[in-house]
């Protein structure tokens, strides 16, 4: 009876208990369905998104902690971890993330999120990982910061966040990770940051930050990586306090306008392992207290204008593995104890004054891969130990005074890929196997007094050489048929050499020559008819040799040749008709041989110019009227001989009337001043078409909040009519009184004025008076194409997109080249001047630097270089020298901006500095190496037109102007990019 009283007394209970668990576990599975229902609300922001993110389905939301991405805690109660980085995310993130109060980590990196960050945010008040970068977040930064006491992490790198630097963040007592690089955030660095104690990574670079970098960033001593260069522009120099900094890893200052000298105080950094400071305007020496770092591995100084000496200090650095001090003012020698540097790998000293011997030691520590020191005043021999690790893969001493042999063992340093001997006064013979190192691209050894033989390779085996540069030396005997293995082989130059014999029939296998030039030699024997198959090439010179026999009709099949020089030699018979259809041949020299007979007077013959054809007495036709025309028909005397004379009487005359004219122009001059000086503030309206808006339009909009760009010529507004039409205005820069130039202004005017093209941008109207000058242009609603390109719009660019600009521009430089008079030169091509209409049709803009061809054709030199740093061709950064070709080269770097969607300079590498270089050494021209550099952004890229495009490229940036196809041939090969086979690329 009591055991029954017991059991019912339990049951009460039991029931109770059964009761709270039923309970619960509703209230878990509806605590589940709310989290999973906030999740699918926030994915129907997302425009588009990897297929794994279709298991955030409410119909399992049960199972939400096994989604993609989804973290819960260790009951599977809450939502603790939302990680959806690389998911190939577009649109806009949702505020509704916010109601997952209980989340620790939020990721969303790698994706193409736009829009403003939700202000919400600051709800998330346990939150200690937030990762968003590397999307297209935009706006301010302005989250109520103090809510999110537990933050640790805040990662907003590479977006678009404008405006100033946060102060919130300050607010953040336990944050260990910042990083707000790649942005473009502007003003200065708030000193506050300096009380962000527990900092252990701070980033701020490649933003547009200027002022001065506080001193209080001192007091971070926790901090182990410090990023402030790259595009930032701080006034000033580097803080001394920085040296405070003592647990600091990795210091990178680079690229951000840096003055004045490096602080000893930087010695006091025992931890730092990484010094970059290179590209700023740094003067001083290097300071000896820079031996301190004992932890040092990587040390770029290089790009400043540090003068003194390399100091002995540094030979402490046991540690250091990469050494970069080029481009400086440093003379003196070099330390021998460089040479003793343990695991020393890179070292660059190159353009500065250093002077004496190349340490005897250099590369017996075996680590050494990249040397360059070219540019210098280096005497003495090339050091034997040089690959003495076999690691060496760049070898650089060009211009220096380096004499005497090179060393044997060169010719087994199988690692080589670059080597730059040229221009010093080596002496000897070439090492055997040097020219045929398996991995060897690059080959300069030109302009020294190198005697003997043209190595011969007996192994047969294909070579990745593609450039070889053997000109102005002394080397003797014939062409090895082994030059046939250069199978990669762009660029040969031979010139200037003592070199016989016949010019062997394997030339023919150089199927990727560009460049042939065996020019001023004492070659016989006939041109092989095999050159034809060398179908890539631009430009032949066989001139100043023995060669006889007639020019093969077979060089007919040279599609793209662009120059051909033959003259000096002993060539026989008639000139070929074939070279008559050679449309891409503007420049051949056939002058002083033997040929006979007449000129063919079709095709580009009547393009040549009548010097091409001299020297040849048995040769006659029209071109030169030298078959029925002997005497010039030009008489500078009368037929007795005698000059006329003309009466003293009328010089009298002539002489007074001069005068007269004078007196007249002068007062009308006075005059005309003065009605300017009375009309000085009045603004005038010239109108190149018919407008439906006057002056007091324009004026009303040019204020500061309708800029839309600053350039070097001035400042952009945009411009609503009264009939709603939108239109640019340019602000020029003012001219200073008396100045002698006029800031580009004349060639706009002149240019723009009178051009109509579909792909030149319009100039409307020229607004101006005294002090002012406004040019109307019409509106280009997306911009630049360097802006959209390298700007957040870059990755929705695609390839069809890309390739309909490269033509349209082209057509826009062609016309502006062949069909203008007289001709024009742009002088400043570059993507930042080629303007998209909202069709994405592009316009060529910015006359501000072009100059017209004179009647002859020729060239002009320009007394100061113009044109923007990445686009300017080699001519004319050297000698100053610009003509059309010039414009050509520009473009080609444009056409690589587009496949690889890289800007023309940046992070290349340490040896390729331009994209024209990266591009070269990564493709090979080959297939698969344009598959390499294509940009990542682009999907579904038809190989074939890319590398046609590639091709193009390729020929407009080649070294040499006359290599260079014109803007007509670019046009021409860029539309047939859809053709398959248009180009032979193997």
């Amino acid at each position: 009876m009591a055991v029954f009283y017991v059991r019912f007394a339990f049951l009460p209970v039991l029931l109770m208990v059964c009761f709270s668990t039923t309970q619960s576990l509703s209230s878990h599975k509806l605590n589940l369905r709310r989290q999973a229902s906030i999740l699918v609300t926030v994915k129907q922001s997302f425009e588009s998104f990897d297929p794994s993110l279709d298991s955030w389905n409410i119909s399992n939301s049960l199972l939400i902690c096994s989604w993609t991405g989804i973290q819960c805690d260790h009951m599977n109660v809450s939502v603790v971890s939302v990680d959806i980085s690389n998911s190939n995310i577009s649109g806009t993130l949702s505020p509704v993330i916010t109601e997952l109060r209980s989340l620790v980590n939020l990721s969303l990196a790698g994706n193409s999120f736009s829009g403003d960050l939700p202000r919400e945010l600051h709800k998330l008040a346990r939150l200690r990982f937030l990762n968003i970068s590397d999307n297209l977040f935009s706006g301010e930064l302005d989250l109520d910061f103090s809510q999110m006491k537990e933050l640790e992490v805040f990662d907003a790198y590479d977006n678009s966040f404008k405006g100033s630097l946060p102060l919130g963040v300050t607010q953040l007592a336990k944050l260990r990770h910042l990083d707000f690089g790649g942005n473009y955030f502007s003003g200065t660095i708030p000193s506050s940051y300096g009380s962000l104690e527990q900092l252990n990574y701070l980033s701020l670079k490649g933003n547009s930050l200027h002022g001065r970098i506080p001193t209080e960033l001192g007091n971070l001593t926790n901090l182990l990586q410090l990023y402030l260069g790259y595009y930032n522009e701080f006034d000033g120099g580097i803080p001394p306090e920085l040296g405070k900094l003592i647990n600091l890893v990795h210091l990178d200052l680079a690229n951000c306008s840096l003055e004045g000298p490096i602080p000893p105080e930087l010695g006091n950094l025992n931890k730092l392992d990484t010094l970059f400071l290179q590209t700023n305007e740094l003067s001083g020496s290097i300071p000896p207290q820079l031996g301190n770092l004992s932890s040092i591995k990587y040390l770029d100084l290089s790009n400043n204008g540090l003068t003194g000496g390399i100091p002995l200090e540094l030979s402490r650095l046991g540690q250091l593995t990469l050494l970069n001090l080029f481009l400086n003012k440093l003379h003196g020698d070099i330390p021998h104890f460089v040479a003793e540097l343990p695991v020393l790998e890179v070292l660059k000293l190159w353009h500065n004054n250093l002077t004496g011997a190349i340490p005897t030691k250099l590369g017996e520590n075996g680590k050494l891969s990249e040397l360059d020191l070219s540019s210098n005043k280096l005497t003495g021999l090339v050091p034997k130990s040089l690959c003495s690790g076999r690691m060496l893969r760049i070898l650089i001493l060009r211009i220096n005074f380096l004499f005497g042999s090179l060393p044997d063992d060169l010719g087994n340093c199988d690692t080589l890929w670059r080597v730059r001997l040229g221009q010093n006064y080596l002496t000897g013979s070439i090492p055997r196997g040097f020219l045929y190192l398996p991995e060897l691209s690059l080959m300069e050894l030109q302009n020294n007094y190198l005697s003997g033989l043209i190595p011969e390779q007996r192994s047969g085996l294909p070579s990745k050489l593609e450039q070889l540069n053997l000109s102005e030396n002394r080397l003797t005997g014939s062409l090895p048929a082994s030059i046939g293995n250069f199978s990669s082989l762009q660029i040969l130059l031979l010139s200037g050499n003592q070199l016989t014999g016949k010019i062997p029939p394997e030339i023919g296998q150089l199927k990727n020559v560009l460049t042939l030039d065996i020019s001023r030699n004492n070659l016989s024997g006939t041109i092989p008819s095999e050159i034809g198959n060398c179908h890539m090439l631009t430009y032949l010179d066989f001139s100043k040799n023995q060669l006889s026999g007639p020019i093969p009709v077979q060089i007919s099949q040279i599609h793209i040749l662009n120059y051909l020089n033959v003259s000096w030699n002993n060539l026989t018979q008639s000139l070929p008709k074939e070279i008559g259809s050679m449309r891409s041949l503007t420049t051949a020299d056939f002058s002083h041989n033997n040929f006979s007979g007449s000129i063919p007077e079709f095709g580009q013959y009547t393009f040549f110019n009548a010097s091409s054809f001299t020297g040849n007495p048995q040769l006659c036709g029209s071109f030169l009227n030298l078959c029925n025309f002997s005497s010039s028909p030009l008489q500078l005397h009368n037929q007795n001989g005698s000059k006329s004379q003309v009466p003293g009487k009328f010089k009298l005359l002539f002489a007074l009337g001069l005068l007269v004219c004078s007196l007249v122009f002068a007062a009308l001059a006075i005059i005309k001043t003065q009605k300017i000086r009375s009309n000085s503030n009045r603004w005038k309206l010239t109108a190149f078409q018919n407008l439906d808006f006057g002056t007091e339009d324009v004026l009303e909009c040019v204020k500061e909040t309708n800029i839309i760009g600053r350039g070097g010529a001035g400042t952009v507004y945009r411009v609503l009519t009264p009939n709603g039409e939108q239109v640019a205005v340019k602000k020029l820069l003012g001219i200073s009184k008396g100045s002698s130039h006029d800031n580009g202004l004349s060639a706009e005017i002149q240019t723009l004025g009178r051009i109509r093209h579909r792909n030149i941008v319009r100039l409307l109207a020229f607004v101006s008076n005294k002090e002012t000058n406004l040019l109307v242009y019409e509106y280009m609603p997306n911009g630049s194409l360097g802006e959209v390109l390298h700007g957040k719009r870059g990755g929705f660019l695609k390839w069809e997109t890309r390739l309909k600009i490269a033509i349209e521009a082209a057509r826009g430089l062609c016309y502006l080249h062949h069909d203008c008079s007289p001709l024009i030169i742009h002088r400043d091509v570059k993507s930042n001047n080629i303007l998209l209409n909202s069709d994405f049709e592009a316009h060529v803009a910015d006359f501000g630097l072009a100059k017209f061809l004179q009647d002859t054709g020729t060239s002009q030199c320009m007394s100061a270089i113009a044109g923007s740093y990445g686009y300017i061709a080699p001519e004319y950064a050297y000698t100053l020298k610009v003509d059309e070709k010039s414009d050509v080269y520009s473009f080609g770097v444009v056409l690589l901006e587009l496949i690889t969607g890289k800007k023309p300079v940046g992070d290349f590498g340490e040896e390729a500095l331009d994209i024209v270089q990266w591009s070269k050494i990564q493709s090979n021209l080959s297939k698969e190496g344009v598959v390499k550099i294509l940009d990542p952004r682009l999907n579904n890229v038809p190989l074939v037109e890319a590398m046609q495009v590639f091709f193009v490229a390729m020929l407009c940036v080649q070294e040499h102007s006359v290599e260079r196809p014109t803007m007509r041939e670019v046009v021409q090969m860029l539309a047939q990019a859809k053709l398959p086979n248009a180009f032979d690329m193997q």
